[in-house]
């Protein structure tokens, strides 16, 4: 048996285990990212504006800037302006409890996605711990076969981001067990390429002999190899690799003399367009009384995949 949300904003006729809408002009979606620096979230909000515009829905996009008061009190504000829906991955899981609670009082729809908000109506996420395992066999499989075993390391980690801390131990202890024969000489939180570039151009001071820099997404690894560049590092052999597929990742791994390696695809995009599907299926059939959970799919991308004309999802097919 369904549940059926009220949605106080919305001219609705109720019907049998459904909730009718008037009209999808008169739905309004409230999108919360943590930060618009980082690549990754502008693909998924690319994915939601196109469902979005395909549906007819009105998209409210906040940015919190890895501010966990802030994106409590944008929450809060989407509940006072009476939106339909609100999307959200969470910086901080624990913080977003009560105001998702609160806006479920008010009878609108929240979706959680990558990190979990465990009440929400719908959660899209992934296993951190698998997700870091899947990055880190990639250098691994890098530092055995390019540079024989043997390699100084840096993780460039979401270590600020609770939810995310497990990305990184997927990645340290994967390459310990993989590749023994490196050596982890740093792991510091930087979840944009600013941050990645900063990070990277002190360890490449310090670590002369650096050969590997990985990362829990694209965004700071996307500084670092500027930073490597910069230095002159960008040699046949040197490795930057990171997560999440981004079109930026994409486009540097196209680049003469480019040394992003690797990343792995968890089709962004499409995360985007699915959480806009949950709200419209909610919205036609009502909210089920056990939140449907799914996880994402992942897909090492080489260098060479994108050379041979890999593209990632990035428009409506």
């Amino acid at each position: 048996m369904k549940r059926i949300i009220a949605i106080a904003s919305l001219a609705l006729a109720l019907t049998i285990g459904a909730v009718c809408i008037a009209s999808a002009a008169e739905v309004t979606v409230g999108l919360s990212i943590p930060q618009l620096a980082n690549p990754y979230f502008v693909t998924v909000m690319n994915g939601v504006r196109a469902r979005c515009d395909e549906l007819g829905y009105r998209l409210i996009t906040v940015d919190a800037g890895y501010d966990v008061a802030k994106q409590v009190a944008d929450l809060e504000n989407f509940g006072n302006q009476g939106v339909t829906a609100v999307i959200a991955c969470p910086i901080d899981s624990n913080a977003l409890r009560p105001v998702v609670d609160q806006l479920k009082d008010m009878g609108i729809i929240v979706i959680s996605f990558a990190q979990i908000i465990d009440n929400a109506h719908a959660i899209l996420t992934i296993g951190e711990y698998e997700y870091g395992v899947a990055i880190g066999t990639n250098a691994a499989k890098w530092i055995n076969e390019k540079l024989g075993g043997v390699a100084e390391v840096l993780i460039i980690s979401q270590d600020n981001v609770e939810a995310v801390v497990q990305r990184g131990n997927g990645i340290q202890e994967t390459i310990e067990k993989l590749a023994p024969g490196a050596v982890i000489v740093g792991r510091q939180a930087g979840d944009n390429p600013e941050s990645g570039m900063r990070i990277a151009e002190d360890y490449l001071q310090q670590y002369p002999n650096l050969m590997v820099i990985t990362g829990n997404n694209d965004a700071g690894p996307l500084g670092a190899h500027e930073a490597v560049k910069s230095a002159g590092r960008n040699t046949d052999d040197f490795y930057v690799g990171g997560a999440d597929a981004t079109p930026e990742a994409i486009a540097k791994m196209k680049e003469p003399g480019s040394v992003y390696r690797a990343t792995v695809d968890i089709i962004p995009f499409k995360t985007g367009l699915d959480t806009v599907d949950h709200i419209q299926d909610f919205l036609a059939n009502g909210v089920p009384d056990v939140a449907p959970v799914s996880y994402y799919t992942m897909e090492d991308v080489w260098q060479e995949d994108v050379l041979a004309g890999w593209e990632p999802m990035s428009s409506i097919r």
